[in-house]
């Protein structure tokens, strides 16, 4: 069983950054697929950035490119979202999960999640 907390939400104003934390226990996401994603009032959860479990690959949406990038510290079982040049459309609950075999940044593929963390950017 894997728990994770996520920290570091906030608010903050467009064009400013924020890095996001997700700390695990449990289990050792060395070899787990990890993902951060997002979910906003009356919409779908969406995928943000994750990291396959098999191929090591990064998957993002495209709203997110050249802004956020995803990281983990294998030493501290935790994984980071950094997040530039916010905009007011990146405000949301950012969740992480992890899951030991997914290949995708499908939220369905993924079994284990955090508790979710409200970022909002706002001037």
């Amino acid at each position: 069983q894997v728990q994770l907390v996520e920290s570091g939400g906030g608010l903050v104003q467009p064009g400013g950054s924020l890095r996001l934390s997700c700390a695990a226990s449990g289990s050792t996401l060395r070899y787990y697929a990890i993902g951060w994603f997002r979910q906003a009032p009356g919409k779908q959860r969406e995928g943000v950035l994750c990291i396959g479990s098999r191929d090591g690959r990064t998957y993002y949406t495209d709203s997110v490119k050249g802004r956020f990038t995803i990281s983990r510290d294998n030493a501290k079982n935790t994984v980071y979202l950094q997040m530039n040049s916010l905009k007011p459309e990146d405000t949301s609950v950012y969740y992480c999960a992890t899951d030991r075999y997914a290949n995708s940044c499908f939220w369905k593929d993924y079994h284990y999640w955090g508790q979710g963390t409200q970022v909002t950017v706002s001037s």
